[in-house]
């Protein structure tokens, strides 16, 4: 499973919001490139990058935050926030980013997102962050009627690569995934699942690493990395690729050799 580190962009700063509320952020650092190199150099494979700025904007604003990040490391990046048409998603493409995560039009414009994943096929993700199963858009400032469950299986219809979900209550929060939710997207889809949102320790993760099967292939951690609740080698240790239960045991000096 991969272990994806995330980097919340507010003002040109790496940040945190607490429920994605933007008057509850904490700095982690001002030199986001830096802090992906940091990830990087631990073993990251690959890095989240949220925009809040643009989010609210409705168009992409830390360009040079992003741009800057984008120079700074060789794994592939997934961008999300303020993406919201064609202009917007060709902006970070040209930027060398490998996904774009798409939010708010997949509740408003389904049309648009089905002509982008023909224009670009295996880059689009859509971002589905959910408040009490409904999905939330425009910075989360607005939850729409629509079923977090509906929406991803009408997305997988259109050609989406893969699905984000996000628990709002959950993220920023260090109280665990939602699970139970994870389950009943796995079971409504067939295109991988990324959880988002909650993750506070090595437990966690194990919890979701059980998911694995059901196609949720990746989780994304924020808070519990900057607050060192979780340390990314640990993560990879307990997930990651070579993760310590695939590793044969040495019986070399076993009673039972």
């Amino acid at each position: 499973m991969d272990v994806i580190p995330a980097i919340d962009l507010l003002e040109g700063h790496c940040v945190r919001l607490y429920q994605g509320n933007y008057d509850r952020s904490q700095v982690f650092s001002e030199n986001p490139a830096d802090v992906a190199k940091q990830w990087v150099d631990q073993g990251a494979t690959r890095l989240h990058i949220v925009d809040l700025d643009g989010a609210k904007a409705g168009k992409v604003v830390n360009l040079g935050a992003i741009e800057a990040i984008a120079h700074a490391v060789s794994v592939p990046i997934e961008i999300g926030g303020g993406l919201r048409d064609r202009t917007s998603v060709q902006q970070i493409f040209n930027l060398g980013i490998q996904w774009a995560i798409l939010g708010t039009i997949a509740v408003e414009q389904p049309q648009l997102v089905q002509e982008l994943c023909q224009e670009f096929p295996e880059q689009i993700i859509i971002g589905i962050d959910a408040r009490n199963g409904k999905v939330a858009t425009r910075g989360w400032l607005e939850t729409s009627e629509v079923l977090a469950t509906q929406l991803a299986v009408q997305m997988q219809e259109l050609g989406a690569a893969a699905i984000i979900y996000t628990d709002i209550h959950r993220d920023g929060t260090l109280t665990g995934p939602n699970l139970e939710a994870l389950r009943e997207l796995a079971a409504a889809i067939s295109i991988p699942i990324i959880a988002s949102g909650g993750v506070s320790s090595v437990t966690d993760l194990l919890s979701l690493l059980a998911l694995e099967p059901q196609g949720v292939t990746g989780v994304i951690v924020g808070r519990a990395l900057y607050t060192r609740d979780i340390l990314f080698k640990e993560a990879l240790r307990a997930i990651g690729p070579g993760r310590i239960q695939d590793i044969p045991p040495n019986l070399g000096f076993s009673t039972f050799a």
